[in-house]
């Protein structure tokens, strides 16, 4: 047995198929029955040779299984995004009463997603508290991580608090969590208070920290990360590369965005869409479609549905419409193609409706293969306000008022146009209509910021106090200069 084992192993360790295959069939032909700490590493040795269902088929021939049994066969699946047969699994280890163990929470917690997996989450959490597992610190991090990807950060920081000790995994991931739903003040005073602490960041916890001082617009500190993570020679991961391209991106400094992009030694389609959107954003629509170029002549990464977006967009800021309709067309019937959703639709019909081709936009919805959106009709109404094209804009009008009959805005610019038209009847008509629908139109507001700071009604930029700092790290040696 001691010999069966020893060769298993070997054969896990290089992820050597056939070999291990032999053993197991040995096993068989032999009649040998392995005890259960044998049969559990052939579950490893499929699971790390990607068959799964020989490794199922082990688990289920199992006269007797151990807690090790069922978490190896449960961690192959979720690791593999197999979330439904994790959790299905998981289950029928309950029902078998063999008790789960930490290794084993911690590694279903990562399969409970989408609604009906919060809702089993929040159930193993109940469990997890009963048997007094949550001290353990992976118990917690998997738990913070549950409720911070399903966008329940009070439920995430309340398990952050509780946790007996922290590692770097558990403060990135409610780190992470904060950036990732929008709360990005809350991010970064919880960084600067674990810095303080004395934490120890890795680059995903400095890509999550970039992401927020993205939402904030915060230049000068998203430098001072950036210097940061130069001065700790930060190993520079495609991912922290990509949040710096974007952080630069965000405050305007496209020339930094590019140095970044330009030195990183391999890029990923998230890296070119980073870079493109950021152009496209800044209305620089030469630069995207040189960029956009480059991507096909390197013709090393696939552009996906996020490239045809920021092309488009690019395109339609500069008034190169015709540039943008060649790329919408080639893109769908090149190989491997992508496939146009609604959003490629609208950004067309916007990319014709900015040059004043309202006819033409027209025709493109009406052959759209499914049915356009109000943002799609609206965007062709308000060109049809613009160049006074009644007899399109009137069509399009009454269909926003069926598709969004609750919708001031559409009732008044379809009034200006038939106004702008000389039709007063129809214009009276509308406003009538709008009375006997009890549609009422919003005022206006205006942002106003007091001598105190505070903004009436709405603050155009965080009110952080975080901002009022002028370092993100205690730390009191002036930055290296990256840029």
């Amino acid at each position: 047995m001691h010999r069966r084992l020893q060769f298993l192993n070997e054969c896990v360790t290089r992820r050597a198929f056939r070999e291990g295959q032999r053993v197991h069939a040995h096993m068989i032909k032999t009649c040998y029955l392995p005890p259960v700490h044998l049969q559990t590493r052939l579950i490893v040795f499929y699971n790390n040779c990607d068959c799964l269902c020989d490794a199922r088929q082990v688990l289920d021939e199992m006269p007797q299984r151990n807690v090790v049994s069922w978490t190896a066969m449960i961690s192959a699946y979720s690791k593999r995004g197999y979330t439904a047969e994790a959790t299905d699994l998981f289950l029928q280890m309950l029902r078998s009463e063999e008790e789960p163990n930490e290794f084993t929470f911690a590694t279903i917690l990562t399969s409970c997603t989408g609604s009906w997996g919060f809702d089993l989450g929040r159930q193993i959490h109940f469990l997890i508290i009963k048997t007094k597992y949550g001290s353990h610190i992976f118990v917690g991090s998997s738990l913070l991580d549950m409720y911070a990807k399903a966008g329940r950060m009070l439920e995430a920081r309340r398990v952050f608090d509780s946790l007996p000790e922290r590692d770097v995994f558990s403060c990135t991931a409610i780190i992470s969590g904060y950036a990732r739903q929008g709360l990005d003040e809350e991010a970064l005073e919880l960084f600067r208070q674990l810095q303080r602490e004395g934490m120890t960041s890795n680059y995903v916890t400095y890509a999550s920290v970039l992401t927020a001082l993205s939402g904030l617009a915060a230049l000068d500190l998203g430098r001072q990360v950036h210097n940061h993570v130069f001065r700790r020679e930060v190993p520079s991961f495609v991912v922290l590369q990509n949040s710096l391209i974007d952080m630069y991106s965000k405050c305007g400094k496209l020339s930094y965005s590019r140095r970044v992009f330009d030195t990183m030694p391999e890029r990923t389609v998230i890296s070119w869409n980073a870079m493109l959107v950021g152009y496209s954003k800044h209305g620089m629509g030469n630069e995207v479609v040189k960029l956009f170029k480059l991507m096909k002549e390197e013709n090393k990464i696939r552009p996906d549905s996020v490239t045809l977006l920021a092309v488009l967009s690019g395109c339609s800021h500069v008034g190169m419409e015709d540039r943008g309709l060649e790329f919408f067309y080639e893109m769908g019937k090149a190989k491997n193609g992508i496939e146009p959703e609604l959003e490629h639709y609208g950004c067309v019909v916007d990319l014709l409706r900015r040059s004043g081709r309202v006819e033409e936009a027209f025709e493109f919805i009406k052959k759209m293969p499914s049915e356009p959106t109000a943002a799609i009709w609206g965007s062709l109404l308000g060109a049809c306000r613009v160049h006074s094209n009644v007899k399109i804009g009137e069509f399009v009008g009454f269909q926003l008022l069926h598709i969004e009959p609750e919708n001031a805005g559409n009732y008044v610019i379809l009034s200006n146009l038939f106004a702008s038209a000389g039709r007063w009847e129809d214009v009276r008509t509308l406003r009538e209509l709008m009375t006997e629908k009890a549609v009422i139109k919003e005022p206006g507001r205006k942002w106003h910021i007091t001598s105190t700071g505070q903004t009436t009604p709405w603050s155009l930029r965080p009110n952080s106090k975080i901002l009022a700092h002028f370092s993100v790290f205690q730390i009191s040696n002036t930055p290296k200069k990256i840029y």
